[in-house]
């Protein structure tokens, strides 16, 4: 998913959910910060994201932009809707989120997952594709280990084994 499509995706929720306020909480979420992102981050054809101030509306968007849907078969990305316990974040995430907004949102507004944070959330989800993903963003200079480090420590769906081997692989990708 590129830019573009991700702020389609945002617009199309937003009207298909009757708000104008979008969370994106999954992988594309980089593109609010980084825009021309790695090729290697914008793999994913499937944005995750939630109406920030009626999350239970997200129902409304999987059926519409979904998976399988209509617009996924016309455009080949879609929308996954989910909720902010979708992800393990960091304490002060909602703060950090980093707008999106511009003529082709049209009125809505994309709240992306600040680049440590969605580090964070990776990190704790732990699958092999999320590992990539976070060193990815490591070697290509998106993030710095030492706020992710300091994100975990204040991360309070991770245990501190979690904690330990989120720091012990970031230590491991820096060498």
């Amino acid at each position: 998913m590129n830019r573009h499509q991700l702020e389609h995706v945002i617009r199309a929720a937003a009207g298909n959910a009757d708000v104008r306020d979008i969370v994106v909480i999954g992988s594309q979420s980089v593109l609010g910060s980084y825009p021309d992102a790695p090729e290697a981050l914008t793999v994913s054809m499937e944005a995750d994201v939630f109406p920030k101030d009626a999350p239970e509306r997200s129902i409304l968007i999987d059926g519409a932009i979904g998976e399988l849907s209509l617009f996924h078969e016309t455009f080949g990305y879609y929308a996954h809707g989910v909720d902010e316990s979708t992800a393990v974040l960091p304490d002060g995430w909602r703060e950090r989120l980093v707008k999106v907004a511009n003529e082709n949102t049209m009125g809505a507004v994309g709240w992306c997952l600040e680049v440590h944070d969605l580090a964070v959330s990776k990190l704790a989800a732990g699958r092999e594709k999320d590992l990539a993903f976070v060193e990815t963003m490591l070697h290509s200079g998106i993030i710095a280990s030492e706020t992710v480090q300091t994100r975990l420590k204040c991360t309070a769906g991770l245990t501190s084994e979690g904690r330990k081997l989120a720091a012990a692989r970031l230590a491991r990708w820096e060498r």
